[in-house]
């Protein structure tokens, strides 16, 4: 059996990343904690700690056709992995984030230093 691991990537689960050392993958209906934390261990080199599951049950949707007709559906359901690992680790997911939000924190430093540089002038 094949467990696909895609991460999630959104501004919760990269806050979760910082604060908890949590990260949050999309995994297959089928697959199970233990599935999971073998798989996060040899594919990134990581420690898993905890594993935690979440179903989420898909939405029902309502479109309309021509003539006044409506068609009813329903999303799939989908299947969330909350991965802590161990502290010290992380995994490269938001590294991007990080780096963008370190160079613009540099610039704001640099700007402010000008700015008070011409203030005295």
């Amino acid at each position: 059996m094949t467990v696909v691991l895609k991460p999630r990537m959104t501004e919760k689960t990269y806050a979760l990343a910082l604060t908890n050392n949590t990260y949050v993958f999309d995994v297959v209906g089928d697959s199970n904690k233990v599935e999971i934390a073998k798989l996060v261990q040899e594919r990134y080199s990581v420690t898993p700690e905890n594993v935690r599951i979440a179903i989420i049950k898909g939405k029902s949707k309502r479109s309309y056709k021509k003539g006044g007709r409506f068609l009813t559906g329903k999303r799939n359901d989908t299947k969330k992995a909350y991965v802590r690992i161990k502290d010290g680790e992380s995994l490269p997911f938001f590294a991007d984030i990080q780096a963008q939000e370190e160079k613009e924190k540099k610039a704001e430093e640099k700007a402010a230093k000008k700015a008070k540089k011409e203030g005295k002038k």
